[in-house]
């Protein structure tokens, strides 16, 4: 006889979750305007991926800053912005449509325009944190 918790242990189990429709962008993006954040996040369980719908308002910035583990992929859904990628590289313009890869290692900005911005990040979902020894103990 199997143990309960001998059942269902493979990659898959009998309760894997199925394809799914998760949010509508647009209707996010037209909602009236906020002053900014999270709009909409991934929160499944057993996803291997994070995704946010994020916004910023007018003239808002996430600060120049470096990730360095994950590659990010950036989808504008609304408004115009635009894409810093370090203090001595010129920036790129975000419009409605534009899809930018963010390497990890890499310098970045985002700065909105005067309508605001509103974009779809993907990327790796990061390890949770563990208790355990320190790597230099």
């Amino acid at each position: 006889m199997t143990s309960p918790s001998a059942r269902n242990t493979g990659p898959i189990a009998a309760t894997a979750p199925g394809p799914r429709v998760l949010c509508d962008t647009r209707a996010l993006a037209e909602a009236p305007p906020l002053p900014g954040g999270v709009l909409w996040k991934l929160t499944e369980s057993g996803r291997q991926l994070d995704a946010n719908v994020v916004r910023l308002g007018p003239g808002r910035q996430v600060t120049a800053h470096t990730e360095p583990q994950l590659d990010v992929m950036l989808l504008v859904i609304a408004g115009d912005g635009v894409l810093g990628a370090g203090p001595s590289d010129a920036s790129q313009p975000l419009a409605e449509g534009a899809l930018a890869w963010l390497p990890h290692g890499a310098a970045r900005s985002i700065t909105a325009g005067a309508a605001g911005l509103t974009y779809v990040t993907v990327h790796r979902r990061r390890p949770g944190m563990r208790i355990g020894t320190r790597p230099d103990a």
